[in-house]
């Protein structure tokens, strides 16, 4: 795999371009703290370190078949793969964790039905299938408990991403169109369950869920209080989100779309975002739009077509955006940057 270093604008882009034999991306998925992403393939999987960009690992079909779904457990040795694609080494319905240093699977979850979603913290991991989530013990592979959901066809769900979080909670979404639960992962480690905490978020279907380290949940909720903290809009066109990730000071938020387009949004100094500017007297007031705050600053994707693109923020409010088309694509660039790349 060959990189490419190209500037434009002010902002610094690394590309990363596919070789001619390899098969193509499943997935892409940042680790807890953004500095390394994983890629499920077809011809298994690759790690890559973020900054600088360099190939960390590459697991092959030899050793683990095509690969669906990687997830990573911050830096350490662990990583999670759910089998899938043209060359299926494993059960799409298992969760199997490999040890870079044993060089072997350790420990695998088996469900009833194929996995669409894991997630890793030190002592458990998350599984997310069509009606419910899953909670094992780790190291080991107990079955800790369940959360029946509504029908979630995209694996949608999140953790608290560091140990240090102010609040520790499972996010997933609930039985009815546009609602969530919130979990209380402290009550599990203390052996006792409340019922989850439930909020009316949307009024149409979750498209993606995310939660910064300080503990709060494009509306943003906050989990102890249950009240909407903040409302951001991407456009005024229907959108479907790829991916929305907090810089790690909760400062900012930053938001892929299938338009092509990364949308930077200001949290702390929310008077730095747009606003629309109508008269009161318009309908759109009753729509929600008067309350609303689009991004301080929008730029292009790498890719110009239909590519999925994730995106996440790195040190010094650095923004990495990474796209999964024919080839791995790398953008960095910083987000006060980020207003000399508006397309």
């Amino acid at each position: 795999m060959s990189i490419h270093f190209n500037r434009y604008d002010g902002c610094v882009s690394e590309t990363a371009v596919r070789d001619q034999e390899e098969g193509c991306i499943n997935n892409l998925s940042f680790n807890q703290d953004h500095g390394c992403f994983s890629c499920a393939m077809d011809n298994g999987v690759k790690i890559y370190n973020v900054e600088p960009l360099r190939q960390l690992m590459h697991l092959d079909t030899a050793t683990v078949g095509s690969v669906a779904i990687c997830e990573m457990l911050y830096r350490t040795n662990i990583i999670a793969m759910v089998g899938g694609g043209r060359k299926q080494k494993y059960a799409e319905n298992t969760v199997l964790l490999w040890d870079n240093i044993k060089n072997m699977f350790v420990t695998e979850f088996v469900c009833s039905s194929p996995v669409l979603a894991v997630k890793m913290q030190r002592d458990r991991v998350f599984i997310a299938v069509r009606t419910e989530i899953h909670v094992f013990s780790f190291p080991g592979s107990e079955h800790i408990t369940s959360f029946p959901t509504g029908i979630n066809n995209k694996g949608l769900m999140q953790v608290s991403p560091f140990p240090s979080s102010e609040r520790q909670v499972l996010v997933f979404p609930g039985h009815y169109s546009g609602s969530i639960q919130i979990v209380d992962l402290q009550r599990m480690k203390s052996h006792t369950r409340a019922a989850p905490i439930i909020i009316n978020a949307h009024d149409s279907e979750i498209a993606y869920i995310s939660l910064n380290q300080d503990g709060t949940l494009i509306r943003i909720f906050d989990t102890f209080s249950k009240t909407k903290v903040i409302e951001l809009r991407r456009g005024s066109d229907n959108a479907a989100l790829y991916c929305i990730n907090f810089s790690l000071n909760s400062d900012y938020l930053c938001a892929s779309s299938d338009k092509g387009t990364i949308h930077i949004f200001a949290l702390k100094h929310s008077h730095l975002n747009k606003r629309l500017k109508i008269s009161p007297a318009l309908s759109l007031i009753q729509m929600g739009y008067g309350d609303s705050q689009w991004a301080l600053a929008t730029f292009k994707s790498i890719d110009e077509d239909d590519s999925k693109c994730i995106c996440a923020f790195g040190p010094n409010s650095s923004i990495y955006a990474i796209s999964e088309g024919e080839n791995i694509r790398v953008l960095y660039t910083k987000v006060f940057n980020a207003v000399k790349c508006i397309t």
